[in-house]
């Protein structure tokens, strides 16, 4: 199911709406609890963000790395080049850009730049 066809389907439900039919739901409907309304509303306001998050992220979230965009992000940070424009560039974000980086190992995770080897 996805989002939109989701927050659909829990908007009628909050509504006290058949979710196919938008007829009424019956008064004694386990939907027409304030309780349970107010998870509904609580639902489609935790899927309307995760919905604008996922349209919000760079094009290349989530793709697999190529070679030629490994060396060229190498090449991009031995020049100075800002990880904000790097990312910007790749249509990646910032943090995907800093955990290819330590894949690769060119730079130091933070959880080992403390350590001793």
């Amino acid at each position: 199911m996805e989002i939109q066809e989701a927050l659909k389907t829990l908007r009628s439900l909050a509504n006290g709406l058949e979710p196919d039919s938008e007829k009424a739901l019956p008064e004694d409907s386990v939907c027409r609890n304030p309780a349970v309304v107010k998870a509904l509303n609580r639902g489609i306001s935790a899927l309307a963000q995760e919905e604008q998050r996922m349209q919000n992220r760079p094009a290349n979230a989530f793709r697999s790395w190529t070679p030629a965009e490994d060396a060229q992000v190498c090449e991009e940070v031995r020049n100075g080049m800002d990880f904000h424009d790097i990312a910007k560039a790749h249509n990646r974000t910032v943090p995907s850009i800093v955990a290819r980086l330590v894949k690769l190992g060119k730079i130091a995770s933070q959880s080992s730049a403390g350590k001793v080897a």
